[in-house]
């Protein structure tokens, strides 16, 4: 299959797993309500707060783990690709005893102090429903070094398209059970069933597509364990920042100018980041391929396929800038029902960030393809670290205005920092990106076009 074809695949792929992502966030909802009761089913919502922090317990080994193998198969050493598997599933594994480890010292300390004797939910069946879903997250641990055997076979579709399948069986199982007047528990051990099952077939399908691990067994070794713990803490500072951006800002914003600037902050962050989420699908889909031919040393076709994701998220910035610009403050008030009243000023800032994003996300698979977290990760806490600041001292002088030039910094501050280091890890100069910028839009162009003859 052509690389074109791939990446096309890959999008449509993605595609279908945000809208399944989306109804697993919304469509459950009224269902939950509707079986439960509102109060009920808040408490449930509190108590999932314990295996969802517990289900980050397993430190980006995995990922690390992941890109490793990828990037060693792509480059032919089909052996030590064998022993990071071996390896990686071994480490996976501790953290998987670990976590649980974790989980039922959480549960004793939480049952001990009687936390759950003040729920609405029966303390029994609280425990237990908690318990079993800890569990169904943990299992997840081991997707993503699966999920690499697809990468490295290059087919990332195929993989994502199982992935949307597991979610849209979650879905559905939430929602027998709901419909049925389950509870709880049913409701926990019904995804524990699907996370079982789907692993099971997901590892046999993966194992099957490679094919490596019919000639290649693998074993345990002590460097590659080291590599895989030591990027594991980097892929692991990729949500630090994120923390420290989205909150510490917003919390700059309450201390400085109260409440109700909180919720018009967040709001039209929100509405206007909606155009990230199309970036999202251009990153995404472009990351298997690139990943596989930086491995493999094709060096010339994994810059062909960065300028591409460049150039495709620039244009899609610029169609989303230019909409939200026309359109975006008269959907705002009908979306806030003209509760919330949004500087004009501010909001053109917030707009104008989406062209700085495109260029920054669009860079960020590299890092990643080349299984080099720090960088990122380094640039992602200095700039959010220095947005939090400034927001709070804009807030002062300008309000929220102010408080959006603060939010703006993180990706100016990224966009100068991530596009040209990663382009000088592929052997680019950003000059190199303009200057093929023109032949890449047509091409660009010429594909979409043919794909709709």
């Amino acid at each position: 299959m052509s690389l074109k074809k791939r990446l096309f695949n890959n999008g449509i792929a993605y595609v279908l797993q945000k809208g399944v992502r989306v109804l697993e966030q919304l469509f459950l909802v009224p269902f939950f309500i509707s079986a439960w009761g509102a109060a009920y089913y808040g408490e449930w919502l509190t108590l999932t707060i314990i295996p969802s922090v517990i289900a980050f317990s397993d430190l980006g080994f995995g990922t690390s783990a992941a890109n490793s193998f990828v990037l060693t198969y792509a480059a032919g050493d089909k052996k030590k690709a064998a022993d990071i598997n071996k390896t990686g599933m071994y480490i996976i594994t501790i953290m998987v005893l670990v976590a649980i480890s974790l989980g039922i010292v959480s549960i004793f300390i939480l049952n001990y102090f009687k936390v759950f004797d003040k729920s609405l939910i029966d303390s029994h069946d609280a425990i237990i429903a908690v318990s079993i879903l800890i569990l169904a997250y943990l299992l997840n641990f081991y997707n993503q070094l699966i999920e690499s055997y697809f990468r490295a076979a290059q087919k990332a579709a195929l993989s994502i398209n199982l992935l949307t399948i597991k979610a849209s069986a979650n879905l559905g199982a939430g929602l027998l059970i709901l419909l049925l007047d389950y509870g709880v528990v049913a409701f926990a051990f019904s995804q524990l069933t699907v996370s079982i099952v789907f692993n099971v077939v997901y590892w046999a399908l993966g194992k099957r597509v490679l094919g490596l691990f019919k000639t290649h067994k693998g074993k345990k070794d002590k460097s590659i364990l080291k590599d895989i713990t030591q990027k594991g803490l980097g892929y692991l500072m990729f949500p630090a920042w994120q923390a420290i951006y989205f909150q510490g800002t917003t919390f700059a914003v309450r201390i400085i100018l109260g409440p109700e600037a909180v919720a018009v902050f967040n709001t039209v962050r929100t509405l206007s980041r909606s155009v990230n989420q199309l970036l999202n699908i251009i990153s995404s889909s472009i990351f298997p391929e690139l990943q596989y031919e930086i491995g493999e040393g094709n060096m010339e076709k994994a810059r062909k396929i960065y300028r591409f994701s460049i150039v495709s998220s620039f244009i899609i910035a610029f169609i989303g800038v230019v909409f939200l610009a026309i359109f975006g403050l008269w959907f705002y008030q009908l979306w806030t029902q003209n509760e919330l009243h949004v500087p004009e000023s501010m909001w053109y800032i917030f707009v104008t960030g989406i062209l700085f994003h495109a260029f920054w996300w669009s860079s960020e698979p590299v890092f990643r393809a080349k299984n080099e977290p720090f960088k990122f990760a380094k640039a992602g806490i200095t700039s959010a670290c220095f947005s939090v600041l400034l927001t709070y001292i804009f807030s002062k002088y300008w309000g929220l205005t102010g408080a959006a030039m603060g939010a703006l910094s993180l990706d100016l501050m990224m966009a100068l920092i991530i596009m040209p280091l990663s382009a000088a890890m592929l052997n680019l100069k950003p000059i190199d990106i303009l200057s093929h910028a023109y032949s890449d839009t047509q091409q660009l162009y010429a594909n979409i076009k043919s794909k709709f003859k």
